[in-house]
């Protein structure tokens, strides 16, 4: 009769070979998205403040469909443009019959929310803030429970409009939108 061992070997190894299967390093352009200027998207909110017009001055939602309903112009598309541009657009479309030389500031008042899932104490969707890294995330969420995987941690991020997920060090920053999984240990 054989010895069961290299039967066993070799389990162990085609679990611990199809654990690493799934391993999916972030995209180069997980980390390239942080060094450009932030876009917008739905469930931002942003400030919009017109120099010396009470009436204009006001926050709005951007929708679903990635627009904001401005007074005089009407929709103003928002979704993947910065701030500026937003700026640019605004005082382009008030020049035009409105106002004379229109001053438009737009600022973010509100950023759209994360969520956490996982092997945390209470996922959920939580609120952005500039700064926030997946360990802070995890620990507003609760912190890791006993069983979760502390070494990394996989996100799902928005990139110009193509949803990627990667692999990362609970250290690495995320964005408005982000989804934090945290994983099941093994052992």
């Amino acid at each position: 009769m054989r010895s069961p061992r290299p039967l066993v070997q070799a389990l162990l190894a085609a679990v611990l070979l199809a654990g690493c299967s799934s391993y999916r390093p972030a995209p180069a352009a997980f980390h390239e998205v942080l060094n450009e200027p932030y876009r917008l998207g739905a469930g931002d909110r942003i400030r919009v403040t017109v120099f010396e017009q009470e009436g204009l001055t006001n926050v709005y939602s951007i929708d679903q469909s990635g627009y904001i309903a401005f007074p005089l112009i009407g929709p103003v598309p928002t979704r993947g443009h910065t701030a500026q541009q937003i700026e640019s657009t605004i005082a382009a479309k008030l020049r035009k019959g409105y106002l004379r030389s229109p001053d438009v500031s737009v600022e973010v008042d509100r950023y759209r929310p994360i969520f956490v899932m996982g092997e945390v104490g209470a996922a959920g969707q939580y609120s952005y803030v500039p700064g926030l890294t997946a360990q802070k995330a995890i620990a507003i969420a609760g912190g890791f429970t006993p069983r979760a995987n502390q070494a990394d941690i996989d996100v799902t991020r928005d990139i110009n409009g193509k949803v990627m997920t990667g692999r990362v060090l609970t250290s690495d920053p995320l964005l408005p939108g982000d989804t934090v999984y945290v994983r099941e240990r093994l052992f």
